[in-house]
């Protein structure tokens, strides 16, 4: 499949683009977050500048998700749930790579995530580490 991929910057006219992709993340995507925020919650969220760099994903003038990367070179990346699996989300990876070039990037993924768990892999990622957590 052929098509013209480009990131932008998030600016506030993605924010509703934004909350609705959160909200078709399912609960095992879930790494930074247990609960869907309110959409104050996210506006603030967005508002507070939280990624290095965060980008919409457009194909072919589309929004079609968005990638960040955290101050810590942590790369984070969702697609529509109808464009996964076509390309877009390594091409995406690659345009974020050549816009920050740098020596070591990071991905935190949710151990039952399998799907992001194979899409990482495949880009060349290998796991480093397991992280426990205790809320009491």
């Amino acid at each position: 499949m052929k098509y013209n991929l480009k990131l932008k910057e998030v600016d506030e006219k993605d924010v509703q683009f934004l909350y609705n992709l959160l909200e078709e993340r399912k609960p095992v995507t879930y790494i930074s977050h247990k609960k869907m925020p309110t959409y104050e919650e996210h506006v603030n969220f967005v508002k507070s500048s939280p990624y290095s760099k965060w980008y919409i994903i457009e194909v072919d003038g589309e929004r079609a998700g968005s990638i960040y990367l955290t101050k810590q070179n942590e790369i984070g990346i969702f697609l529509n749930e109808g464009l996964q699996e076509k390309g877009i989300g390594s091409n995406a990876l690659n345009v974020l790579i050549g816009k920050n070039p740098d020596l070591r990037y990071l991905a935190n993924i949710n151990p039952e995530n399998k799907k992001s768990i194979k899409f990482f892999k495949k880009l060349g990622f290998t796991l480093i580490q397991y992280t426990y957590e205790l809320n009491k």
